[in-house]
């Protein structure tokens, strides 16, 4: 897992609430057996058209937000099923943050997992990162995790709080294998003290 110290992009504004993993990511893509390839089809129902083509209007689709990895959306975001395939939809469309007042706990466990940071700010915060996105061409902020700070280039100050947990595994790129691979030695001297026992 790439660990999260620093990061500066581009923002993309979503201006919905109660935003759900099933809008995140329809359940008929998640018969795939990969982890990537799901950017495609993230957001898929509110992306297209119902003819398949992409909808001009939704705000990922604008050219102005192409490339942005900074997420800013309402309230209550990833709540619904515990999918981690919303994640990996995320992640592989390119985003690297997700900016919101609050968010479902399994979503946020989620992302943590797979290198994704949860920033929780203010209603008013989240809705003056997201009107700076809508008004400046090309709007980027810089979410320091190290600092837990997330500023911009005019003025905005803002701080978040996050689990000393999340925040060790999201700097030093450990999901569960990573931690576990922290004791290897001491695995490996076990396993070497209690060999398997054949039988059969």
């Amino acid at each position: 897992m790439k660990p999260f110290r620093v990061h500066k992009g581009k923002v993309a504004p979503l201006e919905r609430v109660n935003v759900d993993t099933d809008q995140i990511i329809p359940k008929q893509f998640l018969k795939r057996i990969e982890r990537t390839g799901f950017g495609e089809f993230l957001f898929y129902d509110w992306r297209r058209t119902p003819d398949g083509k992409l909808d001009p209007s939704f705000p990922l689709n604008e050219p102005r937000y192409a490339g942005a990895s900074i997420l800013v959306t309402g309230k209550n975001f990833g709540c619904g099923s515990s999918r981690e395939h919303a994640v990996w939809a995320l992640e592989d469309f390119g985003f690297r943050t997700v900016i919101a007042p609050s968010f479902a706990d399994i979503f946020a466990n989620n992302c943590v997992k797979n290198g994704v940071l949860t920033v929780v700010l203010s209603e008013d915060q989240v809705g003056e990162i997201g009107r700076r996105a809508a008004e400046i061409t090309g709007y980027e902020v810089t979410v320091d995790l190290e600092k837990t700070s997330v500023f911009d280039d005019h003025g905005l100050p803002a701080s978040f709080h996050v689990d000393e947990f999340a925040r060790y595994c999201l700097l030093n790129g450990l999901d569960d294998i990573g931690l576990t691979l922290q004791h290897e030695a001491e695995i490996a001297a076990y396993e070497a003290r209690h060999p398997a026992s054949l039988s059969f």
